[in-house]
């Protein structure tokens, strides 16, 4: 079987990582994805990092030697014992074996900290909501799923933020996409703008025609050798009908998981759906199948010069 085609997003905690990745997975299929978590590799458990005073956002408090390997190993088609992280009570469980499969599915807050571990992924994601909407997010899911309280979750928030800007942040440059999601004129999370920066280090889909026509707002923009999408949350069917088929005509040797529906997600237990979500998830979606298609004749997915190991300057 050829490589898995690896996938990494990374972002801050509540950034909404595992939004995203879970309905690229739903569309894969999850028989033919494999799952990575890097807060598995967390050095210590809660308890001992509140007593040690250190975050799980520092590299220190990760391992992110064994990481490394353990994301080579799965990329070369081998089996990995992993370690367990524990959400729910924070603490650190017995090890789980992972195999490889098509694509690897990598969520972490420092997955692109080193070269080694950039240059493993074949696509790289960064989330950057603003900071008001992702600590909304983080203490919503910290307060229903994790058992913190609110006052709990404020301050680890205010705690982390050095770390977050020392280490968190400066990822972004490393990578292919950055995904920002803000407020629209509504409250609604079903109705969120979306900002997408395609760098140049991938070859993404044309989206040019897409300004030949009106697609209610949606805006393509030159940033140097860049480029910015922007994408708003109020789209009509009939519009994100058009985006999506702008896309898929693109990528029509992978017609066949059509079937399964983008954009869809939980607020608590009521299932909702984004079409600016959907959008997203069609564009990442895009480069994992061409990359698959390609590895699966014998290539290898062509990356720009500065992806190499040299960040490109700040956008």
């Amino acid at each position: 079987m050829p490589r898995p085609i690896v996938l990494g997003v990374v972002g801050d905690s509540g950034a909404g990582k595992t939004t995203l990745t879970r309905g690229l997975i739903r569309v894969l299929g999850d028989e033919h994805v494999a799952r990575l978590n890097a807060d598995d590799y967390h050095r210590y458990d809660r308890r001992m990092r509140r007593e040690m005073g250190i975050t799980p956002l520092h590299p220190e408090c990760n391992h992110l030697d064994i990481l490394t390997q353990h994301l080579l190993h799965l990329r070369r088609g081998e089996p990995v014992l992993k370690p367990v992280y524990d959400h729910r009570d924070g603490t650190l469980r017995a090890p789980a074996y992972l195999r490889p499969a098509r694509f690897l599915c990598v969520e972490g807050l420092l997955s692109f900290h080193t070269e080694t571990l950039r240059s493993a992924h074949d696509v790289r994601v960064f989330l950057a909501p603003p900071e008001d909407l992702r600590r909304g997010w983080k203490v919503t899911r910290d307060c229903t799923r994790r058992q913190y309280t609110t006052d709990e979750v404020l301050r680890e928030l205010d705690r982390r933020e050095a770390d977050a800007i020392a280490y968190i942040a400066p990822q972004r440059a490393y990578a292919d996409l950055i995904v920002t999601f803000t407020a629209s004129r509504t409250d609604d999370p079903s109705h969120l703008d979306a900002d997408v920066l395609l760098r140049d280090s991938l070859e993404h889909p044309d989206l040019t025609p897409l300004l030949e026509v009106d697609h209610g707002g949606v805006a393509l923009v030159r940033r140097g050798r860049d480029l910015l999408l922007r994408i708003p949350g109020d789209l009509t069917a009939a519009q994100v009908t058009g985006l999506e088929e702008s896309v898929w005509d693109r990528m029509s040797f992978a017609s066949h998981l059509r079937a399964r529906r983008l954009g869809e997600f939980t607020v608590g237990t009521s299932l909702r759906r984004s079409n600016s979500l959907a959008i997203v998830q069609l564009i990442v979606l895009y480069h994992l199948v061409t990359a698959r298609a390609t590895v699966a004749l014998g290539g290898d997915p062509v990356r720009s010069e500065w992806s190499a190991g040299v960040a490109p300057e700040p956008t």
